[in-house]
């Protein structure tokens, strides 16, 4: 199948037990991938990373005129999503830019988590007993392949993790993504850093939400950082939380408590915010009161180094992880559409697609395809 049809091509194919098939004539067309062209390819996922494999499927033989099931479709959009990983993970594709692009040769880094719904093993358990009824009742065949079926998660959601990489102006954008632990992604983020040259960075800082798992990838796996910032609007949120319990949701008396805090860490620094909750915790008399300020003043407390935003400005530092949060949706949207639910290497697999997709490497990667074919 070509992005023009289908041709009909008589071929030799050669085999032998050692090796399999091999037919010569397909890596000069370019159709190696189960008969299809890289165009057709390239067609397919930039249509899935949009949309579901259904819709995708009746918008490909519409617009294109390429017919193709949805099954077949998912099936070769999965395969090229572990195809893109694998290259993702040999090094042969990158960010494509280091720091020497970078603006003032500054690189900000961040990293963050986001739940992905998956196929748990029980339903997949139901789904093979109700195909096999169904298989049975037809007088189908049965069409799967040897070895035990792949086993489905342990639970209806799991955490994918993402990493970013780009320069002040937004110009240069790199993420990738992992559905392994938090250790995985701290190796994710250092072989990314690598390839961006981070340790040769005059400026190389990171901004999150301040998760302890994320400070502590960053502190082990990236210690040339100059600085570990926590996104100014992620303790905006803690503070805010703090004043709904003291003054009420929506009042104006809310707003004003939280400004001044606000402007305290922001003007003064993170030492001056504290004494101000200690005083304000002895002088408060309800117990969900003194509760709300004490858990604020903890949650400073262990981020004091974080949210030293005078002397962050000063250097001219950004303190807000806009890019980073930007990027966990985009990876993510086509996974958590309504309904879906994923193979956890499917998953990543599409997650990788997104990565090249959405870091503006989708040409390259299909020049990649098209030389290698």
């Amino acid at each position: 199948m070509t992005v023009n049809g289908w041709l009909a091509i008589r071929r030799a194919v050669y085999w032998n037990k050692s090796v399999g098939s091999v037919s010569p004539l397909d890596g000069l067309l370019g159709i190696e991938d189960g008969c299809y062209s890289v165009g057709v390819r390239e067609m397919c996922c930039r249509l899935s990373l949009r949309e579901a494999f259904v819709p995708a499927s009746g918008n490909l033989l519409r617009m294109a005129q390429l017919p193709l099931s949805h099954n077949a479709l998912r099936a070769l959009v999965h395969r090229e999503g572990q195809r893109a990983a694998g290259l993702l993970v040999h090094g042969q594709m990158g960010p494509g830019w280091t720091v020497a692009d970078c603006l003032d040769q500054t690189i900000l880094t961040g990293a963050d988590g986001v739940m992905v719904p998956l196929v748990t093993d029980q339903q997949k358990r139901k789904r093979r007993a109700t195909e096999a009824a169904k298989r049975q009742a037809e007088g189908r065949k049965s069409t799967r392949g040897c070895g035990r079926p792949k086993c489905g998660s342990d639970g209806p959601y799991k955490e994918f993790k993402v990493v970013t990489f780009y320069d002040s102006d937004k110009r240069h954008q790199w993420a990738v993504g992992t559905s392994g632990d938090h250790k995985a992604l701290g190796r994710l983020m250092r072989r990314e850093a690598g390839k961006v040259q981070l340790d040769q960075a005059k400026r190389k800082y990171s901004v999150t939400d301040g998760a302890e798992w994320i400070r502590k990838q960053y502190a082990q796996q990236l210690p040339m950082l100059d600085a570990m910032i926590l996104d100014y609007y992620h303790l905006k949120a803690h503070v805010t939380d703090a004043s709904y319990v003291l003054h009420g949701e929506g009042t104006s008396e809310a707003v004003s408590w939280r400004e001044q805090m606000m402007g305290v860490v922001w003007e003064a620094g993170p030492l001056a915010l504290l004494d101000l909750l200690g005083g304000l915790a002895k002088a408060l008399r309800g117990k969900r009161q003194r509760e709300a300020v004490g858990s604020l003043r903890g949650y400073v407390g262990k981020r004091v180094e974080m949210t030293d935003y005078p002397r962050f400005r000063q250097a001219g530092y950004d303190t807000g992880s806009g890019p980073t949060e930007s990027f966990c949706g985009s990876l993510t949207a086509r996974l958590k559409g309504a309904g879906m639910h994923w193979d956890q290497s499917n998953a990543e697999a599409m997650m990788a697609l997104g990565s090249l997709y959405y870091s503006n490497l989708w040409q390259a990667y299909w020049r990649h395809q098209r030389r290698a074919a």
